[in-house]
C-alpha cells in the first residue's frame, strides 16, 4: 500500500533528544521506509489507519545474537556436564571423521524457521548465531546465501556472515578437554566469509548487511582474528565473538595464552569499537575496564545464562564503566521480553532491587544494540528513523500505569501482535505472509529429532539416546 500509513495505541514508547519518551494514547506516522511523526495528533492526511487500541507501539528490538537454529543447548537444561552430552566432540569422533549432521535444504529450512520466530517475538534487527557442534566444521556460504533470501523474503533486518574457526574443542572419556587447531582450514573460512560479506553487504535494500562471526575465542588463533579485525574495519562491518563464558573456556585462552579472553584480544590489537562480545560472565573487571576503553559492546544474554547457573556480575556495575549494553537471546524461545525480565531479575539478585530500573533493560534492547551497530536510525520511533516497530498487545494482562514496566511485568514474546520493518508490515495479527507456522514446526520438530537421534556419534562413550538425555520421570509402561 502506497502513502502514508498512521497507528494509533493506548501506549507509544517515542524517542526525542537521546531519550525514549512514552505518549498516552499516541500515534506514529510511517512514510516509506521511516517514521515521519510521533506524538499526540497528527493533522496530515494518511491513507491508512489501523488503531491497535490497548497496545504498547515500540521501536523493533536488537537482537544482537539471534539465535537462528534448532537450539541444542535446551537439551543441557537438565543434562551434564556438557562434555558427556554431545556438546564437547569426543577424540572417536575426531579420529572416525565429524559430517554434517543437517543436509543443506535442512541448513536453508532452520534459518528460514528461526528468521520467522525472530519477527514473531517483535525482534526487528538480527545478528544470526548457531551452534557449530553438530557442524563438520563452521558454517558455509551456501547456506548464509540462503539465509540472505529468507531475510529478504521474511522482510526481517539482518547482518550475515558464515562462522569460521582455526580449532574446537574435543575431549577424552573423562573428560579433559583440550584445544586442537587446523589454521589453514579456519584463514579459508575467513577468506570466503569475506568475499560473503562484499557481495551481501547493502543488499535487500539495505536491509541486509555483512558481519563477521569468528566462533568461540578459545576456538581461535590470534591470526584468525587480527585479520577478522582488519577486514572488518576496512568495511565498517561489526564482529561478533562469544568470550568469557565458561570456566573451560577461561582455562583454555589461559593454557593458550597466559591470559584471560579480553585480556589476548587486546594483546593482539583485535579488540576494537566494533567488536560485540556475549556474554562476559566470566569477565574480571580488569576485563570490562578494557572492553570500555576499546568502546567494544558487552553483549548480554540472561536467559541462557540463568538457565546454567549464571549471570553478568554486573549490569549495573558494567554500565557504571561506560560500557554500551546490547542483548541477545542466543537461545530458544527467542523471547527478547522474557530475556529482558530475566535480566531485571538476575540484576536484582546480583546487586538490589535499586540496582536497575525497567527502562535500563529495554534501552539495552533497543538504544544498546543500535549503538553497538552504529545506527543512529535504529532502535527508536523518531522522524527519520527507520520504520521497525513492535505492536504488543497488553489486553490480557494486568496493566501497570508505565508500559515498560508492565511489559517487565505482565507480557511475553506471544503478545506481540504486529511488526513492521523498514515500513513494511512483516506480521499482522501474529501471521506471517508466507510461513504456515503448523507446518513448519512439524518439519522442525522432526528435523530436531533427527539430529538427537544422531548424538550417540558425538558424546563420550557413545552412550544410547536415553542415557544422555536423563526424562524427568521414569516413563510409565501400561
Amino acid at each position: 500500500m502506497t502513502g502514508r500509513t498512521l497507528l494509533t495505541a493506548q501506549w507509544v514508547v517515542g524517542h526525542r533528544q537521546g531519550r525514549h519518551v512514552v505518549h498516552e494514547n499516541g500515534v506514529v506516522v510511517i512514510e516509506g521506509s521511516e517514521v515521519l511523526f510521533v506524538g499526540a495528533a497528527f493533522e496530515g492526511e494518511v491513507a491508512r489507519r489501523i488503531d491497535y487500541c490497548a497496545a504498547v507501539i515500540s521501536p523493533g528490538f536488537i537482537d544482537l545474537d539471534a539465535l537462528s537454529d534448532l537450539d541444542t543447548t535446551i537439551l543441557g537444561y537438565d543434562n551434564g556436564p556438557a562434555w558427556k552430552k554431545g556438546r564437547v566432540w569426543p577424540e572417536s569422533y575426531i579420529a572416525r571423521g565429524p559430517y554434517e549432521m543437517y543436509d543443506a535444504a535442512e541448513l536453508a529450512f532452520q534459518k528460514r524457521h528461526a528468521f520467522a520466530q525472530l519477527i514473531r517475538n517483535g525482534i526487528t534487527t538480527a545478528l544470526p548465531i548457531a551452534s557449530l557442534f553438530y557442524r563438520e566444521w563452521g558454517e558455509t556460504v551456501a547456506e548464509f546465501e540462503a539465509a540472505a533470501l529468507a531475510a529478504d523474503d521474511l522482510g526481517l533486518r539482518v547482518y550475515l556472515g558464515p562462522a569460521y574457526r582455526t580449532g574446537g574443542q574435543v575431549t577424552d572419556d573423562a573428560g579433559n578437554i583440550r584445544a586442537v587447531f587446523d589454521e589453514a582450514r579456519g584463514l579459508a573460512g575467513l577468506d570466503e566469509a569475506a568475499k560473503f560479506a562484499r557481495a551481501v553487504d547493502g543488499t535487500a535494500g539495505g536491509r541486509i548487511r555483512a558481519m563477521f562471526a569468528p566462533d568461540r575465542i578459545e576456538t581461535c588463533t590470534g591470526t584468525l582474528l587480527q585479520r577478522t579485525a582488519d577486514l572488518a574495519g576496512e568495511m565498517g562491518a561489526p564482529v561478533r565473538q562469544h568470550c568469557s563464558q565458561s570456566p573451560v573456556e577461561v582455562r583454555l585462552v589461559r593454557e593458550q595464552h597466559g591470559c584471560a579472553p579480553i585480556e589476548w584480544l587486546d594483546r593482539i590489537g583485535a579488540l576494537r569499537d566494533n567488536w560485540l562480545l556475549p556474554h562476559g560472565t566470566q569477565a574480571t573487571d580488569a576485563e570490562f575496564d578494557l572492553i570500555a576503553g576499546a568502546g567494544a559492546t558487552l553483549v548480554h544474554c540472561p536467559l541462557v545464562a540463568a538457565r546454567h547457573g549464571g549471570m553478568l556480575k554486573s549490569f549495573p556495575k558494567v554500565r557504571a564503566r561506560g560500557i554500551n549494553i546490547g542483548l541477545g537471546t542466543d537461545t530458544h524461545p527467542a523471547d527478547m521480553i522474557l530475556n529482558m525480565q530475566i535480566g531485571m531479575m538476575t540484576a536484582r539478585l546480583c546487586d538490589g532491587m535499586d540496582a536497575i530500573r525497567s527502562e535500563d533493560m529495554f534501552d539495552a534492547a533497543t538504544l544498546g544494540g543500535a549503538e553497538a551497530l552504529n545506527r543512529a536510525d535504529l532502535g527508536r520511533l523518531a522522524p527519520g528513523a527507520k520504520a521497525d516497530i513492535a505492536v504488543i498487545d497488553v489486553s490480557r494482562t494486568l496493566q501497570t500505569p508505565d508500559p515498560v514496566q508492565t511489559l517487565m511485568t505482565g507480557t511475553s514474546g506471544r503478545d506481540v501482535r504486529d511488526v513492521w520493518i523498514d515500513g513494511r508490515q512483516v506480521m499482522a495479527d501474529g501471521l506471517i505472509p508466507g510461513v504456515d507456522a503448523e507446518a513448519d514446526a512439524v518439519r522442525a520438530q522432526a528435523q530436531f529429532d533427527g539430529l538427537i537421534a544422531k548424538y550417540p556419534d558425538r558424546t563420550a562413550g557413545h552412550p544410547p539416546v536415553r542415557e544422555i538425555f536423563t526424562p524427568s520421570y521414569e516413563r510409565a509402561t501400561p
